[in-house]
């Protein structure tokens, strides 16, 4: 049968066990031992900012070279060492399914870095559909184990390029990068020829009007040198936003009367972008992420897509120090 206490029984009991526990050497050995456990200490040490870790350039290679080949691709790459991998939207159609590619991508011991998603299109009519293509193709990034999503963008034809499209790209960007943040694949902006974003100057203005929290910078250090910057420079100034990186060469030609095509891509170490001044800045700003080493095409047809990765990897290796 229960116990019953009354209101005024209890109030009595415990008022005798507080003054037992007042008076118990218990309490005072608890307060001795307390006084020991948190002795005088200097804290002044948690005002000085933690330095961060020493940079961890890691090493891929986009599968472009190889025109949608993708499965020989991934076998070349992985067989040249490279641990990552960067593929383009094709490659959704070519495996048919996330898994299937995932799969593939473990057995070679790549990790998939980033998807070409192609570009955003800064036009009001398109731009429901725009945005649910991209949240699909970031969908199979995550479900291949993918990180990132690239998007570039398509410039306006036939008007002069206004402030208010940088604007309008800035906020298209933001939007379709909180909808793939849902999915943990963050959104890179890949500068690039041809585009809204060619110069340094465009940059600036497009990611400006993007929110930082959901839209970052793809740097691509052979466009943003063709478009007229110094990549070096664009890594300090970008380190905050800075994703991943393409890693790229180009080579002048002044003999071309197309004016299209004024300069082509070449391996690693055989065009004109200051490439030790790019490991540089990277050590120097303490970057811990991945460079995809990029080449559209063979510029000597005579080459396998092979044979130019594994050049651009002996000059990452001996001439950058940067270990595939």
């Amino acid at each position: 049968m229960p116990v019953r206490l009354s209101r005024r029984e209890f109030v009595a009991g415990l008022s005798a066990l507080t003054a037992a526990a007042a008076a118990s050497p218990l309490r005072t050995w608890a307060f001795r031992a307390s006084e020991q456990l948190y002795p005088p200490m200097d804290l002044s040490y948690f005002d000085t900012p933690i330095s961060p870790g020493s940079a961890e350039i890691r090493i891929g290679y986009a599968a472009i070279t190889w025109d949608k080949n993708d499965r020989q691709a991934i076998e070349d790459i992985s067989a040249l060492g490279f641990r990552g991998i960067q593929l383009r939207e094709n490659c959704i159609e070519e495996f048919g399914s996330a898994a299937a590619l995932r799969k593939l991508l473990d057995q070679h011991r790549l990790r998939m870095v980033a998807l070409s998603s192609g570009s955003v299109e800064i036009d009001p009519a398109v731009e429901q559909e725009m945005i649910r293509k991209h949240v699909a193709n970031a969908t199979f990034v995550h479900d291949a184990g993918g990180l990132y999503l690239q998007v570039t963008d398509k410039r306006p034809t036939g008007r002069a390029i206004t402030p208010a499209d940088y604007k309008r790209l800035g906020q298209l960007l933001t939007e379709i990068g909180k909808r793939t943040a849902d999915l943990g694949v963050t959104l890179g902006y890949h500068n690039h020829m041809g585009t809204l974003g060619q110069t340094p100057e465009a940059v600036d203005q497009i990611l400006d009007a993007a929110d930082p929290r959901y839209a970052k910078l793809l740097l691509d250090v052979a466009h943003y040198y063709q478009g007229g910057g110094d990549p070096a420079k664009a890594i300090e100034k970008y380190s905050d936003r800075l994703l991943f990186l393409h890693l790229k060469d180009v080579v002048e030609l002044p003999q071309s009367t197309d004016p299209k095509h004024t300069y082509q891509w070449v391996e690693l170490g055989r065009g004109r972008v200051d490439l030790p001044a790019v490991a540089d800045a990277l050590r120097k700003i303490h970057f811990r992420g991945w460079g995809i080493v990029e080449l559209d095409s063979e510029p000597d047809k005579t080459r396998t897509p092979k044979e130019s990765a594994a050049i651009s990897k002996r000059y990452l290796e001996e001439k950058l120090g940067l270990k595939v």
